[in-house]
């Protein structure tokens, strides 16, 4: 196929989204469906009034949380106007009919993130999913199941053949006929993020370790392509030869022959790209807009479109651009150089159009003389820290510990670190006993292996030696690793408090109501049965004597008839008392008997109190209950077991959660995240992780509930074993919006993983 430009250019841009874009689907020519953080599927049609633009013609809701990957079905008798299945961050798969907008089908079935769908031959939709698995889904149920990788699939595509390929976090590609492993291609180095066919050649595949990849079906890399800086995230191929990858680096790049042959830069990282038959190629933003490129002179934006991306893409890299290790957009204006310089020689670096330019204050002449344009060196504006005006190679963060601040720790490649901790101690005024710590310590954090100790000590003011006490403070900070606010959670969150008089108080009115309606009057306690909850209450308020009061059986028995038993929409007072009675020692030992005994009365209530219609009082008192049982040891192998039912049970619920059950909600999934990081799950850890990200994203929470469920996900990026599947799901973008709140602690936390992101 012919083009008449040498190089693409912007063509339209298609703005509805409200967040980032993330996905694309070409539907033939009868259109473009995107998908996006927003939540929404959006289905653009050609504009009949400019031939080389789309105009919006559904947009389709329905996911609870950011969609993905999507699928085209051609029109057909049932959809006469062409169908779109979309899997999202909700870990449902949803079937649309575009004649009505309406989700037709919706598959409950994976754990986490739906990665990938496709569709068969015979209309079966195939999805994968980061809990491992692959799906086969037929009219709307699963017909087949399996576990072909060991951690996230990432990406999958069907062969003309109908045979499977699928790319994983484990960096590996997996060729499938049915559910046998025909051939693992080995090779990258990181996740495999994407894949694309090329018909008649082979496979491609994008990865986060910055490369794209042709294979052969036989598994050998026919070429490698090397050129972005950053993750590369999506991959595609047109049959003229040309391939396009679009990356964390903000770039489009167009290869041919496995050169680079164009790199088109946006305002915000690549996560998807497709060529349209033409060899158009449509790009997703995270700036939330889709993105048109053309290699035809006709379908070139007007000049006042170009030169309104230039200036937003200038913008864009402004605000990114970095001079002396500081951002560009942080630095002064010119009207800085109107305030006096405090000392002579100092200096000030101010903004002028798109560089830095260095300034030095004359006191002599009292004016600022201008030094000259900062310009850092290849990687320098990536990590080399400045302090006090000065780049340097290190700037090290030391707790001293009882209460003092946290003191800043310079240092170059090549000082000797004898003098710099010596004159570093004096200058920040403490013990030079701390010396060799400091030496030892700076030679851990910079690789510095053989280096010759030099013990002498002479101040760098007199020249004198020093006397060193005996003894050496232990209570110097080794900063191996940076320190954090709110990361990693450590111990458990209980709700330990009740109102017990309002509890009874409530029993005692339904039970009433029961005793006189003819279908329940036989579920009504007898005054005994009452006289006896009320006993248990009252052990349950002297919380001095729990560690020598006791229950009895029937006062499980009480207990185990009213939850089974009364109606569903009046248990919640008794629920609540079973929550308290976790908290006593000998209430919680007795549950956990009832339990091995296969009397397990909290998986009874979980199915009673989440099935249609739901009532807040259940799901509050539930959450808080199963939330409490976290306070015994002995009860974390039943809450590891039944961890993914009672998650995938209680996210179904979500859109009936009010404020408060939201924040019991949150304290459940911050628990979990505590138990699975010290029981090295993986598994589990990321489906903690998806809930915790579900909750971060949701803009209608209240900040408690918000601050719970970033402290879980930094946890389990620090601690536990997710940091890349973390990474997948665009946790900067979450880390950046919690920092920029008004609320402190949501900022900080969303500091504290802003920082973990930057140490590695």
């Amino acid at each position: 196929m012919a083009f008449e430009a040498r190089e693409y250019s912007l063509s339209c841009e298609l703005r509805a989204h409200e967040d980032d874009v993330r996905g694309i689907c070409i539907c033939d020519g009868f259109g473009i469906a995107t998908s996006s953080r927003d939540r929404t599927v959006r289905y653009w049609t050609p504009d009949p009034d400019k031939k080389h633009s789309y105009v919006l013609c559904k947009t389709l809701v329905g996911h609870s949380s950011f969609v993905g990957r999507l699928a085209w079905i051609r029109p057909c008798e049932r959809f006469p106007d062409g169908g779109i299945v979309s899997g999202g961050m909700d870990a449902l798969v949803l079937l649309w009919d575009l004649r009505t907008g309406v989700a037709v089908e919706t598959m409950k079935g994976h754990g986490l993130q739906v990665t990938g769908v496709v569709v068969d031959d015979n209309g079966d939709i195939i999805s994968t999913s980061i809990d491992c698995t692959i799906r086969r889904w037929r009219k709307g149920c699963e017909v087949e199941l399996w576990e072909p990788h060991k951690v996230a699939i990432q990406a999958i595509v069907r062969l003309s053949s109908g045979d499977l390929v699928t790319g994983s976090s484990d960096s590996t590609i997996k060729l499938w006929k049915g559910q046998n492993c025909q051939h693992t291609f080995v090779g990258h180095t990181d996740t495999v993020r994407d894949l694309a066919i090329i018909p008649d050649l082979g496979i491609l595949s994008a990865s986060h370790d910055s490369s794209v990849r042709l294979w052969a079906l036989t598994g050998e890399v026919l070429m490698e392509m090397m050129g972005h800086s950053s993750l590369v995230y999506c991959v595609d191929a047109h049959p003229s030869g040309l391939v396009a990858s679009g990356s964390e680096d903000c770039s489009l790049k167009i290869w041919k022959d496995g050169a680079c042959v164009q790199s088109i830069e946006h305002p915000g990282c690549v996560w998807d790209a497709k060529f349209l038959e033409n060899g158009d190629v449509v790009t997703a933003c995270s700036d939330g807009v889709v993105r048109i490129w053309t290699l035809h002179g006709d379908r070139i934006a007007n000049p006042l479109e170009l030169e309104a991306y230039a200036l937003e893409l200038s913008q864009y890299k402004s605000s990114r651009k970095k001079v002396g290790g500081l951002k560009l957009s942080d630095l002064p204006g010119l009207e800085a150089l109107k305030i006096p310089g405090m000392t002579n020689g100092q200096t000030k670096v101010i903004r002028e159009g798109d560089n830095g330019v260095a300034y030095s204050w004359n006191a002599k002449e009292y004016k600022w003389d201008k030094i000259g344009e900062v310009v850092d060196g290849p990687g320098a504006e990536n990590n080399r820290p400045i302090l006090g005006g000065i780049q340097y190679d290190y700037v090290f963060d030391v707790d001293i510990g009882d209460g003092e601040p946290v003191r800043k720790l310079p240092y170059n490649r090549g000082d000797n670190p004898y003098e710099v901790a010596d004159k570093w101690l004096l200058n920040e005024n403490l013990p030079l006993s701390y010396r060799q710590q400091i030496v030892e310590f700076i030679l851990q954090n910079t690789g510095q292996r053989d280096f010759s100790l030099d013990t002498s000590f002479r101040d760098p003011y007199t020249g004198s030696s020093a006397y060193i006490p005996g003894e050496t403070s232990s209570s110097i900070g080794t900063m191996a690793k940076p320190t954090y606010k709110h990361i990693p959670k450590k111990g458990m969150l209980l709700f330990e408090t009740a109102q017990f008089d309002g509890i009874l108080k409530k029993i005692t009115a339904f039970n009433l109501a029961l005793s006189t309606e003819m279908d329940h009057n036989t579920l009504s306690l007898s005054d005994p049965e009452l006289s006896r909850l009320s006993a248990i209450v009252n052990i349950l308020k002297d919380t001095a004597h729990y560690h020598s009061s006791t229950f009895a059986d029937v006062d499980f028995i009480i207990l185990f008839k009213v939850l089974k038993s009364w109606p569903v929409s009046v248990i919640f007072p008794v629920i609540d008392i079973l929550r308290m009675l976790i908290i006593h020692p000998d209430g919680a030992s007795r549950l956990l008997k009832h339990i091995e005994q296969g009397n397990d009365v909290f998986l009874e209530i979980l199915k009673r109190t989440t099935t249609d219609p739901t009532h807040a009082g259940n799901l509050l008192t539930l959450i808080r209950a199963i939330t409490n049982l976290f306070k015994h040891s002995f009860f974390s192998q039943w809450l590891h077991l039944h961890c993914s039912e009672i998650l995938d049970t209680l996210s179904n619920c979500r859109p009936s959660f009010n404020k408060n059950v939201h924040f019991a909600y949150s304290t459940l999934v911050l628990n979990y995240t505590v138990l699975l990081i010290g029981m090295k799950d993986a598994k589990g850890q990321g489906q903690i992780l998806s809930a915790a990200l579900e909750i971060a994203e949701d803009q209608s929470l209240d900040v408690d509930s918000k601050f719970r469920a970033l402290v879980a996900i930094g946890s389990l990026m620090l601690e536990g074993v997710v940091k890349s599947i973390a990474l997948a799901f665009d946790v900067q973008s979450i880390a950046k919006e919690a920092k920029s709140s008004k609320d402190a602690k949501i900022a900080e936390v969303g500091a504290d993983i802003e920082n973990l992101l930057a140490s590695t």
